[in-house]
This record gives C-alpha cells, structure tokens and sequence, in this order.
C-alpha cells in the first residue's frame, strides 16, 4: 500500500512538471515563476505525504506486533 501511494505521488509529481516546464517557453516569465512555486509545493506536499505514509505504516506495524504478542501470550 505503501509503494502505491508512493507511485501515485511520484506520478503526479511528474505530471506537474511537465505541465509547468511545457508552459514556460520563456525564462522570467510570470508562468515560469508560477511553475517554480508549483514544483517547490508539490515537492513539499510530497515530502509531508512520505513522511505521514511512513508513521501510519509504523503504527500498522506496532498494531500488528501487538496482536501477535496478545495470541502468543493467550496460548501459554
């Protein structure tokens, strides 16, 4: 689940780019500053999502040991 996410993210990142590189033909141009901002927010909500995806991921893990540990001890 969490490489999807991952994929996800990493192809609509991609897709941003694209968009903001095709329309910034020009350097210095108000749609190229326009691009720059998209692609540093993007990258940033990226970050913030990978960053989120990987604690909820621990805490599955966590959950998950905890339940393990709770059968092994209801079985002795």
């Amino acid at each position: 689940m969490i490489k999807i996410s991952r994929s996800i993210i990493s192809a609509a990142a991609v897709c941003v780019l694209i968009a903001g590189v095709s329309g910034c033909k020009e350097n210095g141009t108000p749609l190229e500053d326009a691009g720059k901002k998209i692609d540093q927010s993007v990258d940033s909500a990226g970050k913030n999502i990978n960053t989120v995806v990987d604690k909820a991921g621990k805490k599955i893990e966590n959950a998950g040991q905890s339940m393990e540990n709770a059968v092994k001890d209801n079985k002795n």
